[in-house]
Parts: structure tokens; sequence; C-alpha cells
């Protein structure tokens, strides 16, 4: 295996806008976590966020990043979580990308974004924010701690309560997700997207197996 030249970038040299750019560039793909919640009146909000990913299994925690406003206030998603304690994320499919493309427009306030982007949403067995009901999966989720970490946005944990996902993608029996069946969309860079059609298995080896394949032990170094 030979090394590559590299070019490093210090971040502490760049501005929040420069390393954002290289991170989004970087970390990828990234899952869409496409969240509805409700506001204190009961009103429907829906919007997607690819700073997003399940981070534990006990308790099952997920995070997300919720940018803040440019007048540095919390976006409509961070505030109803903030005043309800829940939210549902919703996994996005290749057959929702448009309608929620449609969720990420910058409505004014009182805009029902599920009914501009044609999707359905269905009382929550849990939690009071709705599921979509056009979606393969989805986790409601029980807001665990907010991190506020900084000026660009909010980092929100939520404790997943149960999730929904399509009889057809799952086996009761062995809990496997068919990926093909949930078909989920992932973010790049920039505006770009991937579709997750294009998978494949790599089980970790054993030490033994690794040994077999490569006729030698690892190195200890401690």
């Amino acid at each position: 295996m030979t090394v590559a030249d590299t070019t490093c970038f210090a971040f502490d040299r760049l501005t929040p806008r420069e390393r954002y750019k290289i991170l989004i560039g970087t970390v990828v793909p990234r899952p869409i976590a496409f969240v509805t919640t409700v506001d204190k009146a009961g009103a429907v909000n829906a919007a997607p966020y690819s700073f997003f990913n399940c981070l534990s299994a006990d308790p099952a925690i997920v995070a997300l990043g919720v940018e803040y406003r440019k007048d540095g206030t919390s976006k409509d998603t961070a505030r109803n979580i903030a005043d309800t304690g829940v939210f549902t994320v919703n996994i996005v499919s290749d057959a929702v990308l448009e309608a929620m493309n449609v969720c990420a427009v910058p409505f004014p306030p009182g805009i029902d974004e599920l009914a501009a982007a044609g999707l359905t949403p269905v009382a929550g067995a849990r939690v009071a924010s709705p599921r979509i009901a056009e979606c393969p999966a989805a986790l409601e989720c029980r807001h665990y701690q907010t991190l506020h970490i900084g000026r660009s946005r909010e980092i929100i944990l939520g404790e997943v309560l149960c999730v929904h996902l399509r009889s057809g993608i799952v086996d009761p029996k062995t809990l496997h997700v068919d990926p093909a069946g949930l078909d989920a969309i992932g973010r790049m860079g920039g505006h770009g997207y991937i579709r997750t059609r294009d998978s494949f298995d790599l089980p970790t080896m054993t030490v033994g197996e690794y040994a077999a394949r490569t006729g030698h032990q690892p190195a200890i170094t401690k």
C-alpha cells in the first residue's frame, strides 16, 4: 500500500464556512434524518437534517445537529423539541427524495410542509409527533439532552422509544432489515446525494482468521 500525497488544512486557520465545506465533503455519505415535530399548539413541522446518526444502543440514542438561524435563534425543529420533549426521525428512501426536498424549502411560519410535499402524517404510537406514512422507517424519540457547543448548531440527543419498519423489509425473527427494501438515501457534499443500492458484506475477522489470511500474527506494541 503506497502513501499518497495529502493537503493539510489547519482548522484554526479556516473560517467556519470553510471548515463546513471540508467536513461535508469528507464525512460522507451521511444518513438523513427527516424530522417531524409538533409545536405547543399541535401544528406539525417537517425538515431534513444530514448532521445525524445513531450513537448508542443501550440506551438507544440518536443525535441531530440542527443549525441555528442566521439571527442566532433556534429553528422550528429545535424549538419544538425543547417545548414538547419529543420528535420523530423518518428515514428517507429514494421514493421520498423529491418530497423531502420540498420540506427543505425555507417556508415562512405556519406552512404545513407535509401537505406542500404531498406526504401523509400518521399519529405516533409513543410520542405526540407524527411519522410519515411514505417513509420506510421511523424512529419515535424522546428528548434526552441538548448540547450547546458553539454558534453554528445545537446537538440534540434523543432516546429512541420505538421504531416503525415497513413490514416487507424486516424479518421479525432475525430482526434483519433488508437494505434494498429500505432503499435509503445518503447525503454527500454540496447538493449531492447518493443511493445505497450498491452494497456488499465484509465480516470482521477474528485474530485467527487474520493470521490465516496474512500468514503472521499482528505485532504487539504495548
